[in-house]
């Protein structure tokens, strides 16, 4: 027996049920959307659209009897097969278990938004925390008291603003207190005289229905505590991303470049709050720009890496105290170095880079192979790797196509428990 449901949300969409097949299917579909993305162009590599997963991924859950149970069918009119046999496809070819040759696999296809593109893309993944406090995911909020309200939780009620409120109205509307009722009750218990008992009698009963109109607790006096969130301060960090523009970055460079920065920068500004990024790209020179010219705007020229260096730890010592901040960097590029500045770079890596960086990850990337030789060591590559078997916090990658791109950012950015990254 299959059990689907079917029923529609508001605006005749089945929110929950698409959600549901999200989750059951979520190891072919993070696959698909994976695949998806590597053939797109730049500004369309994280965008919604169609992914297709195998049949096999969209079966309804199902009732079966318990093991041992015996039911009979009768199926009229059928003499070729038994249960469980697979039908072949009218045609043949195109289904699995189809006539024809060749084995197949029907494919589902269906829409995913920006939204659900991404969550899926970029899940599991975080900033490695190497050496001081976590960053947090989501701004930390907590609860601070805001005075008082008239609705709320009978648990959050606060009986003593409610009884101080409850006896200013009494005392201002004269309520009579049952102290006085009493000792009228007793005058009048005492009292011998006709006309006195008369007028007791009549003062009592004027009292008690004030007492009855006045009430002791009335809806108005209750009061509930009232709460409000309030922020509370996170652990901050900025994220340095240092790119390869000269003249020796092919434009296949360039492109694997920026992809693999597009997925950070979409990474950090989903993932966390207080992320700041700074952009630094260089030739023989570097300068800091803004997020349009890093991705979009051409430049060439020679390659000095430690320019790049040299603007990061400025910038650090201006604007992002360690103290304060935790500072991540990534640095992408051709390997390529102008002859005598693998020093200076050594230099600034180890004694003003690092020392501040909880996690330096460097990508090189390379020029398209259908060979699918190893990249040769670049000069880059030679010092970064010297200064790692040394001891520094470096992390490294080699790319030479788009399809690589996402499991290098996969395996440098996803989440560990305490452990660094190799090489």
């Amino acid at each position: 027996m299959h059990i689907v449901d079917r029923r529609l949300n508001p605006n005749s969409k089945s929110l929950e049920n698409r959600q549901r097949f999200l989750r059951r299917a979520k190891a072919q579909v993070q696959e698909a959307v994976r695949n998806a993305s590597g053939g797109r162009d730049l500004g369309d590599a994280l965008e919604g659209g169609e992914v297709s997963i195998p049949s096999d991924g969209v079966r309804e859950p199902r009732f079966r009897t318990a093991p041992g149970d015996v039911q009979d069918h009768i199926l009229p009119g059928n003499k070729t097969f038994n249960e469980g046999d697979v039908l072949p496809r009218p045609g043949g070819g195109g289904g699995r278990g189809g006539a024809g040759e060749g084995d197949g696999e029907d494919a589902f296809t269906f829409m995913l938004t920006r939204e659900e593109f991404l969550e899926l893309f970029l899940d599991d993944l975080e900033l490695p925390d190497m050496a001081k406090r976590r960053l947090a995911t989501t701004e930390r909020e907590g609860l601070r008291r805001a005075g008082y309200q008239t609705t709320g939780s009978p648990t959050s009620m606060s009986v003593t603003r409610t009884m101080q409120l409850a006896l200013v109205r009494r005392t201002a509307l004269r309520r009579p207190s049952p102290r006085a009722l009493a000792e009228l009750e007793q005058e009048l218990e005492k009292a011998q005289d006709r006309e006195r008992r008369a007028a007791l009698k009549a003062e009592i009963e004027a009292m008690t229905t004030r007492m009855r109109r006045i009430p002791y607790i009335d809806p108005i006096d209750v009061r509930y505590r009232r709460f409000e969130i309030e922020p509370k301060p996170v652990a901050r960090a900025v994220m340095f991303c240092l790119m390869d523009v000269s003249g020796s970055m092919t434009e296949h460079m360039k492109d694997l470049a920026k992809r693999f920065y597009l997925l950070l920068y979409v990474f950090l500004t989903r993932r966390y709050k207080r992320v700041e990024v700074v952009f630094i790209r260089h030739t023989d020179r570097a300068e800091e720009v803004d997020e349009e010219t890093f991705f979009r705007s051409p430049a060439s020229g020679g390659t000095l890496v430690s320019s790049a260096l040299a603007a990061m730890a400025k910038i650090v010592a201006e604007r992002y105290s360690p103290d304060d901040w935790n500072i991540y960097a990534a640095q992408a590029s051709d390997g390529d170095n102008a002859h005598g500045d693998g020093q200076l770079t050594a230099q600034l890596l180890t004694a003003e880079v690092l020392p501040v960086t909880q996690y330096f990850a460097y990508l090189e990337v390379g020029a398209s192979s259908h060979l699918r030789q190893p990249m040769p060591d670049s000069p880059l590559w030679t010092l970064y790797e010297r200064l790692q078997s040394e001891g520094a916090p470096l992390s490294m990658r080699r790319v030479e196509d788009r399809n690589e791109i996402y499991p290098v950012f996969r395996e440098l950015f996803r989440k560990r428990d305490g452990q660094q990254v190799s090489s």
